[in-house]
Formats: C-alpha cells, structure tokens, sequence
C-alpha cells in the first residue's frame, strides 16, 4: 500500500476518534422485530424501521422460505441480461399497485435508486432543486448529475419558489423532497409543494422511504396522505422498511420507468435482486394492503408513546410519524440517556454531529405495529427512570 495514503488516512482516524469517536456496528441476534438480542440480553427495539412488524411475520418468511427451496438464493446476474425472474415483473407491478404509479422499477436499494435517477433524467440544460434536509442517497445522487443544483433550507417553501422564479430558463425543473424526514420526523408540505410544480411547471420527485406502507389509508405514502394520488412525476422508496425486507425502487409514469430501464446505470450495472427477497417483498405488500389495522395499530402505538415522552417532560419534536425524535442537546446528553435506557432494556440511539447539526443532538425513537403495550409501557418507564441522568448532567 502507498505510504502517503495509510498515513494519511490513520492521522485522520486519529482525529475522528478524538473528536467524535468512530462508528462501531451493533452485532444483534435473532430475527428483527419488536425486540433484538443483544449481548446476550432481550432488548425492546425501539431502533429500528419495522413499522408494520412484517420483517417478521410468519407469512413473509414462509414465503421466502419456499422461494429459497423453489427458485434458489441469487441469480449471478443483472436484470438486462439473464438476471430477470417473473417475480421481478409481478414485484414491481405490485410496488406500482400499491403506490399509485403507471409503473415501477426495481433497485438494489432506494439509496441505489436515487442514484440512479438524475443522471438518466436531466441533463446540463435541465434544474434541479433540493430541500437542504433531503436524505444522503439524494445528496449523492444530485451530485452526479450536470443538471444545475440548488439547494432550499429545510421546507422553505418560500425560497423554493424564489429559486423556481431563477431557474425559468431551464428545459426541466425538477423540485426533490423526502416524502417524510428521517432525522426530523416531519411530513413534507406536499399540497404546497405540489401548486408551486404546477405554477412554474416543474416535475415532482418524492423519496418515499419513510412513508411506503406507512401514511395515508392504503399505505401508499404520502402523496396519498394528501389526497394528491397521482401528483408526484418520480417516486422512489424502499422494501426495507415498513416493508421489513430489502431493495428499492424507482415509480411513475411509464416513460420514466422505461427511461431508467435504458440508461440507468445502478440498474444496469447490479445483479438482479434475489429472488426469495422479491416474493417476501411482494407478500408483504399483499398484507400492508388487506390488513389496515396494522396502520391503525402503529399509529396508536406511536400516540400513546409520543404522550408518555412528553408526560415525562421530554422535547420532543411535534408530529405523527413512528419516527419520535427525542432532542437533548448538548454534549454527551444524548448518549448518556441512551446507554441509561439500554441497562434498562430498550434499545435506542443517540444521534449526534455530524448526522444532525450541533446543539440538535437527540434520541431517535422509532415504533412499530408489532410492539406490545407492555413492551412500550417498559419503554415509558425506562425513560423515566433516565431523567436522573439528566439531573446530574
């Protein structure tokens, strides 16, 4: 290895450690759902983006099972050349169901997705105009594009128009928006942002990683939470989440589709997803469609925690999304709560810079269909019992 290279690199581990420490994965045990194995213990896992519970439901994995034994575990291949099976064809047509498009593509993973979109949709004559919070994978996938870039702070909804007003010279305007926030937990203001597409006659693209499965009263995300079905020109979101298993996806309008199928190069250039991920994939939309109540269910669960937290005289950031951010800024707060609430038996991270801006450090909280309200009353009183901690910090 080049010298130059490693020393540089180790000097700048160096600093990273000294500074905010360096990311150590968390080895976990048994499969995902409302609680993990961890070190030996049984934590109620409020860590992760299980929604809908079916990461681990019976027939999900049953599915899998029999697509393993059926069809094998991978196909060595990508899709354009012998890598497509028809459950790619009946997932993607399912994922175009669900969320309300003429059509649907798949990816290796959303974050694969949203890398792929710009450079296969614009061009230098073309805009693309970015809200400041938008997740990494659209960060990076903006990146790459010729496409002139503006970025608007966070649902600056007034500034997006500014820029809108700006850019009247380009051939396209693409406005790009996370359907929900990751960090934040904050639904985007899609009405509002939608008239302003309309009125400066741009293209509207939502990540809809968050909100798939979750919002409005079929599941099929924001849009549909807003009664603007039809509204969005690209959708992008994930399998992995509420979905409970792995991929992504890229939906719309049949142009667009057929677009990326041709020159996408995350989609050309990556093996075919596995076929037993895809029939899981499917059977879990199947469920997220006939089995409402498991919406009714992580919304109540979602309530009733958001209302205990604050009972307990926590900040917590206003909202309805699962995603329940719990801010405690300032130095090691965040962290000492959570490692307070893992003695305790719940499962939580801080989150710190540079994942959110200094001063904003917080514990983000996620909830899902499948915990009892044992395990969230467990949770409740886990955090109270932290308030010590920030009584002595």
């Amino acid at each position: 290895m080049n010298a130059t290279l490693l020393d540089r690199l180790r000097t700048e581990l160096d600093e990273r450690r000294a500074t905010v420490g360096l990311r150590r994965d968390l080895v976990v045990s048994g499969p995902q759902g409302p609680t993990l194995g961890v070190d030996g213990e049984t934590l109620v896992n409020l860590a992760a983006n299980d929604y809908l519970g079916l990461a681990g439901d019976p027939e999900v994995l049953e599915s899998a099972q029999r697509a393993l034994r059926d069809m094998g575990l991978g196909v060595t291949a990508g899709r354009v050349l012998c890598g497509t099976r028809a459950i790619h064809g009946e997932l993607e047509a399912g994922i175009a169901e669900l969320v309300g498009a003429e059509d649907a593509v798949l990816y290796s993973s959303c974050f694969d997705a949203n890398l792929g979109v710009f450079n296969a949709l614009l061009g230098p004559d073309d805009t693309v105009l970015s809200d400041a919070l938008n997740h990494a994978s659209l960060i990076d996938g903006i990146r790459l594009t010729p496409a002139r870039r503006y970025v608007f702070a966070h649902a600056d909804l007034d500034e997006l128009e500014r820029r809108l007003a700006e850019s009247a010279d380009a051939r396209t305007r693409l406005i790009v928006t996370d359907g929900v926030f990751s960090m934040d937990g904050d639904i985007a203001a899609l009405l509002r942002i939608s008239e302003l597409a309309r009125r400066y006659d741009a293209a509207l693209m939502v990540d809809d990683s968050h909100a798939t499965g979750v919002l409005g009263p079929t599941g099929a995300g924001t849009a549909e939470h807003f009664g603007l079905q039809g509204g969005v020109d690209v959708l992008t979101g994930t399998l992995g989440k509420a979905l409970g298993g792995a991929g992504g996806f890229v939906a719309g309008d049949r142009a667009v589709v057929e677009t990326l199928r041709q020159v996408s190069r995350p989609y050309i250039f990556t093996n075919a997803m596995a076929p037993p991920l895809a029939v899981a994939a499917l059977t879990a939309i199947r469920i997220a469609r006939r089995r409402p109540e498991l919406r009714e269910r992580l919304t109540a669960n979602t309530a009733w925690l958001r209302g205990a937290l604050r009972d307990q005289g926590y900040d917590v950031l206003p909202g309805e999304h699962p995603i329940i951010p719990v801010m405690l800024p300032g130095g090691s707060r965040a962290r000492d709560v959570a490692a307070a609430l893992r003695r305790d038996g719940v499962l939580v991270f801080a989150l710190s810079h540079p994942v959110v801006p200094a001063g904003e450090e917080r514990i983000r909280v996620q909830v899902s269909a499948a915990h009892t309200a044992e395990q969230l009353e467990l949770a409740a009183v886990a955090f109270g019992r932290a308030r010590a901690v920030l009584a002595g910090s």
